[in-house]
């Protein structure tokens, strides 16, 4: 994992007064004009980091509300300052070794690690220092259709995959508790997730639909006139789209990151892909899901992007919207499966739990 500044976060994030007049300032202006190709399109080549405290989903306590006040996004911001704050400190060297089964960990929401011992401490986390603001307002999400700013409900379909999905996915217990399955979800290592895997970033990072996530937020487009490259940090996934070409790949042809071709409607770029693997970054969904992407620049500092995905494990499309601001860091290369030492971990743990229970098994035979 490459982090550009491990201490910046912190810092920016203990300045409570600086934070202060950000939050009071409108992020985006289109005072200016909108860069432009030799060709005349708009040029959106640049670095940006997209990283934000904004959630994708609405949290419930904001109910319909699509905007925060700025005494709401402060208080967002103050949150997550605390809470990291906490992880940031330095260890007690002098410390007793922590309970079997490990403590909770400072930050709820990245709880989950096997046995509740954590797996990031803050130096690893790089989730922006602010929730973003568009048309001078802070949002309470991303999704922004529904209305509701949530995920529209699942369909039959998409509840008999969560079900499926569900027997594989069991808090660890210390026992092999998949034995009495025909196939468990450690068997081979190709059952395993494909970020997992090193094959593909986590949470979508590069989409499409692309999103923000814990950290590695960085991204790098290189355009001409008829393809547009977006490099991510996260895996170095590069996702290479075709501009002005009318027609997809054969279906036959699915790939990691989908097909992607594009046209210009105006000053936006839009872009449809399809045709994905069954293994794909949007976790929620399937290999016949359809993503539409639209890029256009707010100004010069600054990209909107807009995404509109159309899947059968859910019972209508949903539809999301955020900045992408400029950055001034750079893309570093990312070195997965160089230090996937965990992965390896995973398996043998596995024939460990597996040994331990048919040695139980026979005892209680005899």
């Amino acid at each position: 994992m490459q982090l550009t500044d491990p201490t910046q976060l912190f810092r920016s994030l203990a300045a409570g007064a600086a934070l202060g007049a950000l939050l009071a300032t409108p992020t985006f202006a289109s005072e200016t004009e909108t860069p432009r190709t030799a060709s005349g399109k708009p040029d959106l080549t640049g670095y940006y980091n997209i990283a934000t405290l904004t959630p994708m989903s609405r949290p419930p306590q904001f109910g319909e509300n699509k905007t925060l006040t700025p005494e709401e996004a402060q208080a967002i911001t103050d949150r997550w300052t605390e809470n990291l704050a906490k992880d940031f400190e330095a260890s007690d060297p002098d410390r007793e070794a922590p309970p079997e089964g490990g403590v909770e960990i400072y930050v709820p929401e990245f709880q989950g690690a096997s046995g509740g011992v954590g797996g990031y401490n803050a130096f690893y986390v790089d989730i922006g220092d602010s929730t973003f603001q568009l048309d001078g307002e802070y949002r309470t999400s991303i999704l922004v259709d529904p209305p509701n700013g949530r995920f529209p409900a699942l369909s039959e379909q998409g509840r008999a995959s969560m079900k499926e999905r569900a027997k594989f996915m069991r808090a660890n217990t210390g026992t092999a508790w998949w034995m009495d399955m025909e196939v468990g979800p450690y068997d081979d290592p190709e059952l395993r997730p494909a970020a997992e895997r090193c094959l593909l970033g986590f949470g979508s990072t590069a989409g499409p639909p692309t999103l923000p996530v814990m950290y590695n937020n960085l991204k790098r487009i290189v355009q001409t006139d008829d393809h547009l490259m977006i490099l991510n940090e996260m895996n170095h996934d590069a996702r290479i789209i075709r501009i002005a070409d009318e027609e997809h790949d054969p279906e036959l042809l699915r790939k990691w990151l989908g097909d992607s071709i594009a046209r210009w409607d105006g000053d936006e770029l839009v872009i449809t892909t399809k045709h994905f693997r069954d293994e794909l970054p949007f976790s929620q969904g399937t290999r016949d899901m359809v993503v539409e992407e639209r890029i256009s620049r707010i100004d010069e500092e600054a990209l909107l992007y807009r995404f509109t995905v159309s899947d059968p494990n859910f019972s209508e499309p949903f539809t999301g919207e955020y900045p992408w601001p400029a950055s001034d860091d750079k893309v570093y290369e990312y070195g997965c499966h160089e230090g996937n030492y965990s992965f390896g971990g995973i398996l043998r743990g596995a024939r460990v739990l597996e040994k331990d229970a048919m040695e139980a098994s026979s005892g209680d035979d005899r």
